[in-house]
């Protein structure tokens, strides 16, 4: 297997809340697939706290907590939802193909919203540290 998109929505969620998605598999644009579909699932709310929460049980599973950034989660999630407003996409490969920027220029995204390094800030990995330039939508 060389991508989790060669995995169905449905495997794809399965394999990671079973932790048997390889972490090879779980790269940027899996962490944007899963905040998608879980956002198209139960909404951006709810789609924000399933994502941390299957995101960490994932890492904890895999012995590897420190790969946890929950801003850094929070963060995608919100930009994800951003691009999905503005789109009515069907499938994560379109909308991926469509918006680009999330996954080729992610980290200049977060720049437009945060002006300090919410990618090593230890605060960051396990609190929620709103944007302090740009607000999400």
């Amino acid at each position: 297997m060389e991508s989790h998109l060669s995995l169905s929505d449905q495997e794809f969620i399965h394999k990671f809340k079973a932790a048997t998605l390889p972490p090879s598999l779980f790269n940027h644009e899996a962490h944007l697939r899963l905040a998608w579909l879980n956002i198209k699932r139960f909404g951006i709310k709810d789609g924000v706290v399933e994502t941390c929460q299957l995101i960490n049980a994932y890492v904890i599973a895999l012995d590897a907590e420190n790969k946890f950034n929950k801003t850094l989660t929070v963060a995608a999630t919100k930009a994800v939802y951003h691009f999905m407003l503005k789109s009515e996409l069907d499938s994560f490969e379109d909308f991926i193909d469509t918006f680009k920027r999330l996954k080729f220029n992610f980290k200049e995204l977060m720049t437009a919203h945060y002006s300090f390094d919410i990618y090593n800030s230890e605060f960051a990995k396990k609190n929620y540290l709103a944007p302090d330039l740009l607000p999400f939508d």
